[in-house]
């Protein structure tokens, strides 16, 4: 692109010079009679109407020349309007003057000349157009809707396509019969909806539940980003706005689908110290466009977004997403469902037991059960198996929560055994604790980027609420990693930093957002500003005292030391126990949840631990 820029340059230059010519003094006829007597007339050309040549003028005394150089003489060019003179040749040959006719240009080369250099230019441009493709017509179409439309049969998808969201999927279906069939609704006088609005994590299928309403209701689809609106130039998102909707309506019934739609429909006036005229402008145009479309036409926008916190209220009041559905994490049934979604296409043993593997992934969304199912698929072409058995499921799981085995990553022996104790460290305590989740399987083989190995705990079912007993016990057993290493090591290393991490956070958040703090009482310290639906937060800015922060620090502090000691007592009174799964571990790098209840089992009935924890529950050291 540079050197065709170059080239443009260079082309326009030399069609200056070809087309320019240079500067001509316009003479009269008596005084080029005067100068062609005195001998100043080199040589002329006789046309029709003018008389062109070129004759001897004074030159420039420059500032380093000679005063008698100053009379010196330099040729110029001249015109003059062409006389009846019969006698001009005759003086010409008289006087020995070059003189030669002159063809005058007609209303041809007069054209050509104007028409030439736009043909060049034109061509040029065409060049240009072609190399860089379509990105020189988009110059030409800012104000044009980017939306993907989608005919009624191109969509391909169907509420068929769609599992784990049964509530989302109902609340829709009345979107659908307004698509059908209006007049069953607007004879009653009702109005049909203007927008709707699905808010959700993540991965939950969001996108696919609008396609699937497209292709249910049989009616063009149009679909793109919020992003797809704003360009660096102002005015161009509001008109892309207007060329949509004004598309939709043309096209109607039908339904317009803005994907993140908290990309442009961001809260007014949240940092007015960066200022977004074009976003607002596009922001305004939206509102404006919901506000003025008629309803009765059946144009119904959907909008997905999973950062409803932030969008501005004036597109959530009613008249414009007169509905929200809340598109959620999928339950325990919701996940074996799309698990059996994805696993028609995929080629299963007989053994494979889905419920099994829906009761292993709380949590995670219909994208992550989907590649769950797609990487068990992979290992077992890698492995060059027949079909996916349960051990691919197994390590494909293990491969999305703690990513892939690192197998070729070489410990030394004392690193490998610190690294046991700490596990089974996680692993005890877990197990001894009455609230604690069960322990799925302990793994001292690198996983992802930094794990050196894992205690995968996973709850009996799904939960919602946590008490306070709950959380005590979720941080004992992340401090018994390191309780552990300074049991059986007298010293502690690196590798509880993580765990100490969110032993930490929890505890400050037990403090100073859920009110369970027995110095500072139910109340809520810090306001923090956190997203619905994705994990992370933003630390608020501080509001209270340094006296009051000085509290909440010894109060979160002083959990996280109590949990400590509690976790290093309860290991302490059975470290028979952790030798014996540390040394497991060593030698099989891997504990399951089977195998651990056989150890536990065996351990218990040779009195080196209470009977009750063959139950997976005794009572643990108390709290206070």
């Amino acid at each position: 692109m540079p050197l065709l820029i170059l080239l443009v340059i260079g082309l326009l230059f030399v069609g200056q010079k070809w087309f320019s010519s240079p500067s001509v003094q316009p003479l009269p006829y008596s005084a080029f009679k005067a100068a062609l007597r005195q001998g100043q007339i080199q040589k002329i050309q006789i046309g029709k109407a003018r008389i062109r040549g070129t004759h001897l003028i004074p030159g420039e005394q420059a500032p380093d020349r000679l005063p008698d150089d100053a009379g010196l003489k330099r040729p110029g060019r001249f015109v003059t309007i062409r006389v009846d003179d019969p006698g001009l040749v005759h003086e010409l040959e008289a006087l020995q003057v070059p003189y030669t006719g002159q063809r005058e240009g007609g209303w041809f080369t007069t054209l050509l000349g104007w028409l030439l250099p736009v043909i060049l230019m034109v061509g040029l441009w065409s060049l240009m157009a072609r190399r860089m493709g379509g990105a020189a017509r988009g110059l030409t179409n800012f104000g044009k809707s980017r939306a993907r439309i989608y005919a009624e049969q191109e969509t391909g998808v169907s509420f068929a396509d769609v599992a784990g969201v049964d509530e989302a999927k109902a609340e829709l279906l009345e979107i659908i019969d307004f698509l059908r069939q209006p007049q069953k609704y607007t004879a009653l006088g009702g109005r049909i909806p203007k927008g709707v609005l699905l808010v959700g994590p993540p991965g939950t299928g969001k996108t696919l539940l609008a396609r699937a309403v497209a292709g249910e209701a049989c009616v063009p689809f149009f679909s793109l980003s919020g992003s797809d609106f704003v360009e660096m130039f102002v005015g161009v998102g509001a008109a892309r706005v207007r060329d949509l909707f004004k598309q939709a309506q043309d096209r109607a019934p039908a339904i317009v689908f803005i994907d993140e739609l908290d990309a442009v429909g961001k809260a007014r006036g949240i940092n007015p110290m960066q200022p977004n005229d074009e976003r607002e402008q596009t922001l305004n145009q939206l509102l404006a466009e919901m506000d003025g479309f008629d309803p009765r036409k059946g144009v119904i926008v959907l909008a997905a977004t999973n950062r409803p916190e932030i969008l501005d209220p004036a597109l959530l009041r009613a008249g414009r997403f007169d509905r929200q559905v809340v598109v959620d994490r999928p339950d325990l049934q919701g996940r074996l469902h799309i698990l059996q979604l994805h696993a028609k296409a995929i080629r299963l043993t007989s053994e494979i037991d889905l419920n099994a593997i829906a009761a292993r992934t709380p949590g995670m969304v219909g994208s992550d059960l989907a590649n769950v199912i797609n990487e068990a698929a992979l290992l077992a072409a890698r492995y060059g198996k027949a079909a996916v058995t349960m051990d691919e499921l197994d390590e494909a799981i293990d491969r999305i929560l703690a990513g892939p085995q690192k197998k070729s990553r070489v410990m030394a022996p004392k690193e490998k055994q610190r690294v046991a104790y700490h596990e089974a460290g996680h692993a005890l305590v877990a197990e001894m604790l009455p609230t604690a989740d069960p322990v799925r399987k302990v793994t001292i083989i690198p996983h992802g980027v930094a794990a050196l190995g894992y205690t995968q705990q996973l709850p009996a079912q799904d939960r919602y609420l946590y008490t306070q007993e709950e959380l005590l016990d979720r941080i004992t057993v992340l401090l018994g990693g390191r309780a552990a290493e300074a049991l059986i090591f007298q010293d502690i290393s690196t590798g509880a930093q993580d765990d100490l991490q969110k032993a930490s956070d929890l505890a400050r958040r037990m403090v100073t957002a859920l009110g369970m703090s027995e110095q500072l009482g139910p109340y809520t310290i810090e306001h923090e500003p956190q997203s619905m639906f994705l994990p992370h937060r933003t630390r608020a800015p501080q509001t209270y005292s340094e006296a009051t922060a000085q509290a909440i620090d010894r109060e979160a502090q002083g959990i996280v030391e109590h949990m400590a000691r509690r976790a290093h007592r309860l290991l302490e009174a059975s470290q028979g126990t952790l030798e014996t799964l540390a040394q497991y571990l060593l030698v099989h790098e891997v504990i399951d949840q089977s195998t651990l209840a056989l150890l536990l089992a065996g351990l218990c009935g040779h009195g080196h631990i209470p009977s009750d924890l063959v139950v997976r529950r005794f009572n643990a050291a108390p709290i206070t």
